[in-house]
């Protein structure tokens, strides 16, 4: 029993690390959106897609108080690597933002199903969360292609830097 618990704990950790890097990710491309970049489509896009982070955020806050889980020490260095991820994807052009979004969509779509699929019924409101939020991600990951995102050239390369870094992050985030 203690293993499942242990194992929630990482998922409820790895899980608001992650939503608040996605808040930090749009806070990036936001700020990049209304100081250099003038595109009001995609800044009406990213804020539509930042209300889905935020409530998933809200929803991991709020388990980790009540369940009294240490958050990640490397909060503060997620926050400053979302936002300059989110900046910096932004600086590049729409392409460069929207595949951002889907890079890291696509990793958060294969770790909360591994996530489903090991959850058992001790877990059913945990699990509903994390099935309605995957859903969310799998949308965003969708309009980000609809916008125009894409793998083709340089966007193969920097696809593979977001991917890696994500990976990392929930890694280091399930453990400390």
């Amino acid at each position: 029993m203690k293993k499942t618990n242990n194992k929630v704990e990482e998922f409820i950790r790895v899980d608001h690390a992650g939503e608040r890097g996605a808040v930090k990710i749009y806070e990036g491309q936001l700020l990049a959106l209304n100081t250099i970049i003038k595109d009001e489509n995609l800044k009406k896009t990213i804020e539509e897609m930042q209300v889905h982070e935020k409530e998933h955020c809200e929803f991991f806050e709020r388990e980790i108080k009540k369940r009294n889980i240490k958050p990640t020490k490397f909060l503060p260095l997620w926050d400053l690597l979302g936002l300059g991820l989110g900046f910096g994807s932004t600086i590049l052009g729409k392409k460069a933002a929207m595949l951002c979004t889907a890079s890291v969509e696509e990793v958060i779509d294969k770790h909360y199903l591994d996530q489903i699929n090991q959850l058992g019924p001790e877990e059913k409101e945990l699990k509903k969360k994390i099935i309605k939020f995957r859903e969310d991600e799998l949308d965003h990951k969708d309009i980000a292609y609809e916008e125009g995102a894409t793998k083709k050239g340089f966007y193969s390369i920097l696809d593979k830097v977001i991917k890696t870094g994500s990976r990392i992050a929930i890694k280091v985030s399930e453990k400390f």
